[in-house]
């Protein structure tokens, strides 16, 4: 019985050494200054992806699950993948037509863990529909991404514009 009690300890005690080891040597690898390079990549991608109507490029940067979440100025809310891809029909468009966009003050933060992100910013997304101005001028900007398989997406956006007194 000593015996058994014995062995089960030390496999217990190399199994959790093993995962504790490959945790860590995870954490350590990770190049903070890179890591917000490909988070800013991502941002940028959510929108710059309209210029060249390049859906794939938005696709791989937003999250594909049914709990994604965009809020947007209009209080229209976005719940899931399938309802964010409906909005295709609208960007695809000839008559959309996507100018410029410039992203000011990002503000990127990390969890401990460094798997999670989330920004603020303001946005200025600059486009026209059948010719005229269809502009997103100084909106404010917040977002969540989370490092899965290797890449960060984005889970969550918020979009709002600020009311004048």
């Amino acid at each position: 019985m000593k015996i058994y009690f014995i062995k089960s300890f030390l496999i217990l005690f190399l199994i959790s050494f093993m995962v504790l080891s490959c945790t860590s040597a995870e954490k350590t690898t990770l190049n903070p200054d890179n890591e917000k390079q490909l988070v800013e990549k991502a941002i940028h991608s959510s929108i710059g992806w309209a210029k060249n109507k390049d859906l794939k490029l938005l696709y791989d940067v937003i999250w594909n699950d049914e709990n994604y979440l965009e809020v947007q100025p209009s209080k229209t809310v976005v719940k899931g993948f399938t309802e964010f891809k409906k909005s295709e029909a609208f960007w695809m468009n000839p008559n959309f037509k996507a100018v410029r966009y410039a992203i000011k003050d990002l503000k990127i933060t990390f969890s401990k863990g460094g798997d999670v992100a989330w920004w603020y910013a303001i946005l200025d997304d600059i486009n026209e529909w059948k010719g005229q101005p269809a502009n997103w001028e100084n909106t404010r900007w917040t977002g969540v991404l989370e490092k899965l398989d290797g890449q960060w997406k984005i889970k969550q956006m918020h979009f709002s514009f600020a009311s004048e007194k």
